[in-house]
């Protein structure tokens, strides 16, 4: 099952760091605020509550959670990223937006995955 784990997390993170070039290039963001990776983690929590859920409930094969929950999810989704990219909004002095970021990351990411796991 490692395999599958790793297989799914190549994934995961390629289209992870595919998506942060396309806002950077595309949107030309000059914000401070990292709102692609903001997106992506709660967009991840909630795939992964979706997943979560059919895994528990025995509607998802093994191989697939592997691939995809654990995986896939895993390495999608960041919290590396997020600490770095908070500590940077902190060190440029950006106190009040790393307050919300942080905030807005945890909440929003928990409750995405709720909603997903309650769908």
């Amino acid at each position: 099952m490692i395999w599958l784990i790793g297989l799914g997390g190549s994934f995961g993170a390629a289209l992870r760091y595919f998506i942060g070039l396309q806002f950077q290039s595309r949107l030309k963001l000059k914000r401070p605020f990292p709102l692609h990776t903001w997106l992506i983690n709660i967009s991840g929590s909630f795939l992964l509550g979706v997943l979560a859920k059919l895994h528990l409930e025995h509607q998802l094969y093994d191989w697939v959670w592997y691939f995809a929950g654990v995986g896939f999810c895993g390495a999608f989704t960041t919290f590396s990223t997020f600490g770095f990219e908070t500590v940077t909004l902190i060190q440029n002095r950006h106190i009040g937006l790393a307050i919300v970021y942080v905030s807005t990351s945890i909440i929003l990411g928990v409750g995405a995955a709720l909603l997903g796991y309650l769908i």
